[in-house]
C-alpha cells in the first residue's frame, strides 16, 4: 500500500473553469436543491476529530465524501466520470470541482484502479493514458488541496473496510476488470493480483469476468463462469473468505455460500478511514 507524503510547498488550482463539475442542463428542481441541502457542511466540527477526504476512483466514475473518526459519512456522496484516456491533471482537476460541495477536511485516502508504491502510481491499465504510469498522484493531490495525502490500490482499501483480519481473506472486485486484494491477519500481501492469472487455460480472469464478459455473455453465462472461477480460488489461493465487491456484484444471481461476503461499494470510500488506520 502507497502513502503520500505530507508537504506544503504546492500551489492550490485555481479558477480553471476545466477543474468545475459537469453543469446540468435543465431547470432546477426541487429534489436537487435538497441535495445540495443534503451536502451543505456541518456548522461545527466537534473539538479534536480529523475530518477524511475519501476518495474512490473508479474506471467509469469517481466518487467522494468526507468521514468523521468513526467513519460515518457527513455529506452524501458526490460522483463524477472518471476522465478516462485524459491526462492525470484532467483527473485532479475533476476532483478538485467535485469536492467543492463537502465539508472541509483534514486529510485525505484515495482509492486508485491500479498498484500504487508511496503515493507514486505503478500501472492504470484502465485509465488509458501513458502519462500516469510513474505520476505521483499523492504529492500532486497534497499540492491541490494542501493536506496530508495517502493513496491505495482502490480493491486494497475496499478491503480495510470489510475484512476480519482473521486468517487468509480474499477481496475481489467485480467492474470495469477484476480487482484483487489478499490479506494475511490483516496485513495487505504486496503486490497481489488476480487479474492476469488464468482462470482456464488461455483465459485470465479478467477476461472470464470482466465488464464486457459480462455484456457479451448475459447474467446466466457470466454467473456461470464466476461460479467456476470462485470454485479455482478455493484451490489456488486457499482463502479462509472471499469478499466479492465492485459494480457488477450486484448481477450476482446464486447464493455464494457461508465463506463469501458480498460487500457493499460504500467500502470503498470507508476504507479511508482504515487506511490511515493502518499507518499508525
Amino acid at each position: 500500500m502507497g502513502a503520500g507524503r505530507s508537504s506544503q510547498d504546492g500551489k492550490t488550482g485555481g479558477q480553471d473553469p476545466d477543474s468545475l463539475p459537469p453543469r446540468r442542463r435543465g431547470p432546477s428542481s426541487a429534489s436537487s436543491v435538497r441535495e445540495r441541502l443534503a451536502r451543505r457542511p456541518p456548522e461545527a466540527k466537534p473539538a479534536g476529530e480529523t475530518w477524511t477526504l475519501a476518495v474512490d476512483i473508479g474506471g467509469t466514475g469517481i466518487k467522494a465524501s468526507v468521514l468523521d473518526d468513526r467513519g460515518a459519512l457527513l455529506a452524501a456522496k458526490v460522483r463524477v466520470q472518471t476522465p478516462v484516456g485524459q491526462p492525470p491533471r484532467r483527473l485532479i482537476r475533476a476532483l478538485a470541482g467535485l469536492v467543492r460541495t463537502l465539508p472541509r477536511f483534514d486529510r485525505v485516502s484515495v482509492g486508485f484502479p491500479g498498484a500504487v508504491a508511496d503515493g507514486r502510481v505503478l500501472t492504470a491499465a484502465n485509465l488509458y493514458h501513458h502519462g500516469w504510469i510513474g505520476y505521483d498522484l499523492g504529492r500532486a493531490l497534497e499540492a491541490q488541496f494542501r493536506k496530508p495525502v495517502r493513496v491505495a490500490n482502490d480493491v486494497a482499501l475496499q478491503g480495510l473496510a470489510a475484512i476480519r483480519r482473521q486468517g487468509f481473506e480474499l477481496v475481489m472486485t467485480l467492474g470495469t476488470g477484476v480487482g484483487s486484494a489478499l490479506y494475511l491477519n490483516g496485513l495487505l500481501v504486496p503486490q497481489f493480483s488476480l487479474s492476469r492469472y488464468e482462470a482456464r487455460p488461455h483465459m485470465t480472469f479478467d477476461a472470464l469476468l470482466n465488464d464486457l464478459a459480462l455484456k457479451d455473455r448475459g447474467v446466466k453465462k457470466w454467473n456461470k463462469r464466476l461460479k467456476e472461477a470462485m470454485g479455482t480460488l478455493r484451490w489456488t489461493v486457499h482463502h479462509d473468505h472471499l469478499y466479492i465487491g465492485g459494480g457488477n456484484a450486484k448481477a450476482i444471481r446464486f447464493d455464494p455460500g457461508p465463506r463469501v461476503t458480498i460487500i457493499s461499494n460504500e467500502a470503498g470510500i470507508r476504507g479511508g478511514i482504515a487506511l490511515w488506520q493502518s499507518s499508525r
